[in-house]
């Protein structure tokens, strides 16, 4: 029978993001963002029922059979940790387990621009990190918390699902309650975390109106609040929160998130050509007056001309880091398309640049046709 900690070895050895295991198919990773079967023997209902049984502690099992899935952390031979999520599929188990690096990253070498330092040394405020789902936001978070560890002497609460990277009390204090474990919803953990003296929460995802509420009224209340959103870009992001209000409601919210968003940072991973592996691009609006107004009027659309004029402290647009990155050759031009948000605009701009249009026929652009001459 294959053995679990046999293919997690193999995942930590090739730096693989995710393992996946899934019944009628060999063990697949994640290499570089890109799926790659193993060369080993199709897996049985039978196989993935032993996989899981043999990591996933009792109750989260308990868990499975009563509601169909479970999440939760485990550690590898001291090398490596791994985010499991366990679910049912057409009566069968599976498993999804993502490799959480070992070593932070500081904010250099994850690409942040230096204003970020200057926000987190903020005493109070929301920052918002955002992009899909394995964009890396966790990771990102998890850097900006390390960073107030190491510099700043603050109590620090974070409150996630699950816990994904440990942090071990530095110049700082930290606490990490586990959803389901310590705590049982983001929202409660929030209100509790305000009666623990705390400097700094992070949110791992603001989910409901609840933990939007509660994690607004905290950074309002003279605390560092940190949450992840499932949205794209700035504008996206601000809307997302504004619409999950009722509509009597979102008059108070857009007021309250305009005197308590600070940053929104929105990222993707993107596979490179130049070297194995992938690089985020981020999108960076830093909350000035201007965006604060537009907030306040429902004018968000008008955000990105903050941060097209904002570059003086690293503000960007998403499709502007990509085309740098494009430029650079780090990037493939169909990566660089897939991942915008405006595919037309890049198009535009790769034909009017020597070799475009030649670039823009091997990625498959929809423009890339003599109709253009």
């Amino acid at each position: 029978m294959i053995q679990v900690d046999k293919l997690m070895q193999f995942a930590v050895a090739k730096n693989a993001s995710d393992l996946h295991l899934h019944v009628g198919r060999p063990p697949v990773v994640r290499l570089h963002g890109r799926l790659r079967s193993l060369e080993t023997e199709v897996l049985t209902p039978e196989d993935t029922v032993g996989l899981m049984r043999s990591i996933t502690p009792d109750r989260y099992q308990q868990e499975l059979e009563e509601t169909g899935s479970a999440d939760f952390g485990i550690d590898f031979q001291s090398q490596a940790r791994f985010r499991v999520a366990v679910f049912k599929q057409r009566g069968n188990v599976s498993l999804a387990l993502r490799l959480i690096p070992s070593r932070l990253m500081t904010l250099e070498e994850i690409g942040l621009p230096p204003t970020v330092k200057s926000l987190l040394s903020r005493t109070r405020g929301l920052f918002l990190v955002t992009g899909p789902t394995g964009s890396g936001k966790t990771t990102t978070l998890a850097s900006m918390v390390n960073y107030i560890n190491d510099t700043f002497d603050r109590h620090i609460i974070t409150i996630e699902d699950p816990i994904e990277y440990y942090h071990e009390h530095k110049k700082s204090m930290i606490n990490q309650r586990a959803l389901g474990l310590d705590v049982g919803s983001f929202d409660e953990a929030v209100r509790r975390a305000l009666r623990a003296d705390p400097d700094v929460i992070l949110v791992g995802e603001m989910r409901d109106v609840e933990t939007m509420q509660a994690a607004i009224r905290a950074a309002e209340t003279g605390h560092l609040v940190f949450s992840t959103l499932h949205t794209t870009g700035a504008a996206g992001t601000v809307n997302r929160i504004i619409d999950a209000f009722p509509a009597g409601q979102k008059d108070m919210v857009r007021v309250q998130l305009s005197g308590s968003l600070l940053a929104v940072i929105s990222q993707t991973l993107v596979p490179r050509k130049d070297m194995p592996g992938r690089i985020a691009a981020y999108e960076f609006l830093m909350i000035t007056s201007a965006a604060q107004h537009m907030i306040r009027k429902n004018e968000p659309f008008r955000l990105e001309s903050v941060i097209q004029t904002g570059g003086r402290w690293g503000m960007q647009l998403l499709d502007d880091a990509l085309w740098e990155l494009h430029s650079k050759g780090v990037i493939s031009t169909q990566e660089m398309l897939e991942k915008a948000q405006r595919r037309e605009e890049l198009e535009k701009k790769l034909m009017s640049i020597p070799g475009g249009r030649e670039a823009l026929e091997q990625a498959g652009g929809a423009m890339a046709s003599s109709e253009l001459d």
